[in-house]
Formats: structure tokens, C-alpha cells, sequence
């Protein structure tokens, strides 16, 4: 079979979203500090975005379908007055790419008003709604997002506190969820007992910013604090900073996403007190002691693919080249209608250095194969440009199952690595050889600290259980879900 079949999608991956947040003061507008964070979250989602700006209690929203540079300017930003804001970048994983599902939900209820911008994906999302809809709810989108936003509103209408309506609706959700809820006066974040998606505070002078990275941090100009713990419960308002942790775990639960640091994230951000680019350095160091192979020289299939690529190079003693080009203006390729248009958009993403591979005995990164659309392009661009072998490493292992967690890591059926073994993989893409990062070496990505992360679509481990119903539709392609949480 042909690795350019039809039944093969688009190959890259995709995280639901980014988000950020602000509690300022009168000398940082934070329509503009939320309008930079969001550019630095630009890759972990690309198909909407908005801001939420809270002035004296009256929230103004303003979001779109499209990247940050396209939905605002300059007048709209200067619009978007207030003390406080939180913003958003969305990937759909959960609900349709469409303006209604855009972020941040602005509800108004009985109290008052909420925003919120979630980043993650629910596992009791369909109990929780079919409850909610039950008591007289009607939902105006169709994304998990707003039964966190209903729940919290339910909540609020018999608490002291938002804070503590937040602490209320967090033991009534389970699967990922890292928040930030804006109500008149207050800034709350929130991430859930397991952490699996990241979240981090901040400070710009008296201001207390929260992102999804570090590297929004930085490009607002701000001072990293401290990550926020999983199960913490961060408020910010007129009388300070204070932590509610009274649903962090006694015994640590945290399972980060492990693709976090192998693709996701920016390679400039530090993640729960790891960095992103050793960590992917470590990747290719590993790989080049698993694969080893004589060769002229490493290049790494940008953009995160690169920094594999060095370690491997350092590891190896074989020289670092680049060698792959990337196309940085040519959009989201991912959102092609159909196969024949998304095959010519891997060539016009990227292109190889032919004065670089010309004649020469070539090992090439990239960080996974999914559905194996694209790895076979890229083997026959540079074969196209002269290298004389090829020799395919991958910074992740084969993926096999799917994600529940805010990771588009499609059914079981349409994973190439399901249907076919590794030499097989390798004939299909045209490789000299191939080889995958060990899933049992996944915990020395994070250096073998004492931190815990989520490798259930290498390995069928999850951290939870996983809900029949969101199970429905993972069964494609003609290959049974194991329905067994695997311990």
C-alpha cells in the first residue's frame, strides 16, 4: 500500500490552545500585553483567537477566527481598556472550528459576569453537559469550555467567593484543564490535579501575568515566579496574590504531557523547571546512542525537529548542517480541503539545501510520525536534491494510541505505526534505515527528575479512566480500541 493512500490525513499534530492572562495596574495596558503574550502562543493554536479585558468590573471582549496579527490592531487594542484581561489562541480538538467556539466564553449570569479560556480537553465533558442540559442550561457552543464556565456559575450562586466556586466546579471535572477565570474583580488561575497541560505565573512591577509557556512571559518583559502546581487554585485581586491547594493531590498524580517538550512547546520555554531545548537536545543525544549509523551529516526538519538534530550531532561526532529550509510565511497547512492540496503544501513548507545534502550520507530528525503523510516527502526531497543515503530519526516513539487530553492524536485505525511495523514504516517512506525514540527512555526527556508525565499515546497508559462515550470514534480504521486501562 502506498504511504500517500487517501485514508492518510494531515500528518502534523496540533494542541488545543494557548492562553494568558494579566492583573495590572495603570502604567501596562493589558489589551497590548495580552495582544504580545498571544504571539508568543501563536503555535499552540492557530485557528481563532480573542481578548477579554475587565475595566472596573464591565468585561469587553473582542475574537475572531484567524491568527492574533490578523484579528487585531492597533484601533481595537486601544479599545480594549481595563485593569485586567485574559486571552486565548484555539486549536480544535473538542467542538468545530468555528467563531462560536472561539475563546475567551464571556458568561453573563445571576452574579454578575465570568471569562474564561481553557486550555485542555475534559474526559466527563458528555456527563457533565447531558447534567447541566437537565437542569435548564442551554449551551451556545460546542466545546467542554463552557460546562466549566456553567459549573462555576452554578457553583458561585451559593458561594462566598469565586475562588472558592472554582474550587467547587474543579471536583466535579476530570481529564485537563489549565484556566483562567476573570470575574469583576478578580484573576484566577487554575490548573488540574494531574497537570497535564502547563501553566505559569509571572510579574511585570505590581502586575501578575500567567501563560502557558515561559515564552510569554518573556515577550511581555515579564519576571518568571513559579509554576502553578497541579490542583492549585492561584487568585489574584486588590489585596494580593494567594494559592488555594485543597485539590492538589497529598500523593503526586502529575502527568504532564510528554509532547509538551518533544513538540508543542516553544524550544525557548521552561516547563515545570525543565528546558524545552535540552530537553529535546537530550532526545537527539539518545537516539544517537540507540541508531547510531556512518553518515556525513545531521539536519533536523524544522522547526523542532532542529534541536533533536543538534544533540544527535553532538552525540555522534557527525557534523551539524542545516539542510531543510522552512517556508515561515506560507500559513496553516494543516487546514488544506483536500490530500492533493496538503501534499503540495509540504513543498512549498519546506525545501531542502541542496548544496548542503548533495553527495552526502544524510541523517535527518524529525519529531513523530502520525499518519505517515509527510516523512516520505521529505526522504524524496532530499534524495531529489542528491543526498546519496538517507537515514530517518524520529524524536518521539511510535504513536499507538490515542489522546483524551487536548491532543488531536487521531483514532487507533489512522495511526501508521498501528498498521505497520518499523521496517515497514521504513520502506514506505523510502529511508535507508529508520529509528524511533525508546518509549521506555521517555522519562530521561525530563532527565530522570522526580516529576511525572503522560505517555498514554506512546504506551496505552492513562493517567485516568477514559469514559466509554469518549471512546466512540476512536475505533476507525478497522482496528479494535483496547477499552482496558493498561497499568
Amino acid at each position: 500500500m502506498s504511504i500517500n493512500s487517501q485514508e492518510y490525513f494531515s500528518e502534523e499534530l496540533h494542541e488545543e490552545c494557548g492562553i494568558f492572562g494579566i492583573y495590572g495596574d495603570d502604567t501596562i495596558s493589558p489589551a497590548y500585553a495580552c495582544y504580545n503574550g498571544l504571539l508568543a502562543l501563536q503555535h499552540r493554536g492557530q485557528e481563532s483567537c480573542g481578548i477579554s479585558v475587565n475595566d472596573r468590573g464591565v468585561i469587553s471582549s473582542h475574537k475572531n477566527m484567524g491568527l492574533v496579527s490578523e484579528v487585531f490592531n492597533n484601533e481595537i487594542l486601544d479599545s480594549l481598556n481595563g485593569q485586567m484581561a485574559i486571552a486565548h489562541v484555539r486549536y480544535s480538538t473538542a467542538g468545530g472550528s468555528v467563531r462560536e467556539n472561539s475563546q475567551p466564553l464571556v458568561m453573563r449570569y445571576v452574579k454578575g459576569t465570568l471569562a474564561i479560556a481553557h486550555n485542555g480537553n475534559l474526559t466527563n465533558a458528555y456527563e457533565i453537559r447531558q447534567e447541566l442540559e437537565r437542569r435548564g442550561a442551554i449551551f451556545q457552543t460546542t466545546i467542554d469550555s463552557e460546562s466549566i464556565a456553567y459549573l462555576i456559575a452554578r457553583e458561585r450562586v451559593t458561594a462566598d467567593s469565586v475562588e472558592t466556586a472554582v474550587e467547587r466546579a474543579m471536583q466535579q471535572i476530570e481529564g485537563a484543564y489549565s484556566l483562567l477565570v476573570m470575574s469583576p474583580q478578580k484573576l484566577i488561575a487554575a490548573r488540574d490535579p494531574h497537570g497535564f497541560r502547563p501553566l505559569c505565573m509571572g510579574k511585570i512591577g505590581n502586575s501578575v501575568v500567567f501563560a502557558s509557556e515561559t515564552a510569554a512571559l518573556d515577550a511581555v518583559g515579564a519576571e518568571f515566579v513559579r509554576d502553578v502546581e497541579p490542583g492549585e487554585i492561584v487568585v489574584a485581586d486588590s489585596t494580593g496574590v494567594r494559592s488555594i491547594r485543597t485539590n492538589c493531590p497529598q500523593k503526586s498524580k502529575k502527568s504532564l504531557c510528554v509532547f509538551e517538550y518533544i513538540y508543542f512547546a516553544r524550544t525557548d520555554s521552561v516547563i515545570d523547571g525543565i528546558s524545552v531545548y535540552e530537553s529535546r537536545k537530550e532526545a537527539g543525544r539518545i537516539l544517537a546512542r540507540e541508531y547510531p549509523v556512518d553518515a556525513d551529516i545531521v539536519i533536523g526538519v524544522p522547526e523542532s525537529g532542529i534541536d533533536a538534530a543538534i544533540g544527535y550531532s553532538e552525540e555522534s561526532g557527525i557534523p551539524y548542517e542545516k539542510g531543510i529550509v522552512k517556508n515561515s510565511y506560507i500559513g496553516r497547512t494543516f487546514i488544506k480541503p483536500t490530500q492533493k492540496e496538503r501534499a503540495k503544501s509540504v513543498r512549498l513548507k519546506l525545501n531542502p539545501l541542496g548544496t548542503t545534502v548533495k553527495g552526502k550520507r544524510v541523517v535527518v530528525i524529525d519529531d513523530s510520525i502520525v499518519r505517515g503523510t509527510t516523512c516520505d516527502r521529505i526522504v524524496r526531497m532530499l534524495r531529489d536534491a542528491g543526498a546519496k543515503e538517507v537515514h530517518l530519526r524520529i524524536s518521539s516513539p511510535p504513536f499507538l494510541w490515542p489522546c483524551f487530553y487536548g491532543t488531536d492524536i487521531p483514532s487507533r485505525g489512522e495511526l501508521i505505526a498501528v498498521k505497520h511495523t518499523i521496517d515497514e514504516i521504513c520502506k514506505l517512506t523510502g529511508a535507508d534505515t529508520l529509528g524511533f525514540f525508546p518509549a521506555e527512555k521517555l522519562k530521561d526527556l525530563i532527565f530522570n527528575k522526580n516529576e511525572g508525565i503522560c505517555t498514554a499515546c506512546f504506551t496505552g497508559k492513562y493517567p485516568t479512566k477514559i469514559p466509554d462515550k469518549m471512546l466512540e470514534g476512536k475505533e476507525r480504521g478497522g482496528v479494535n480500541f483496547d477499552r482496558k486501562i493498561k497499568k
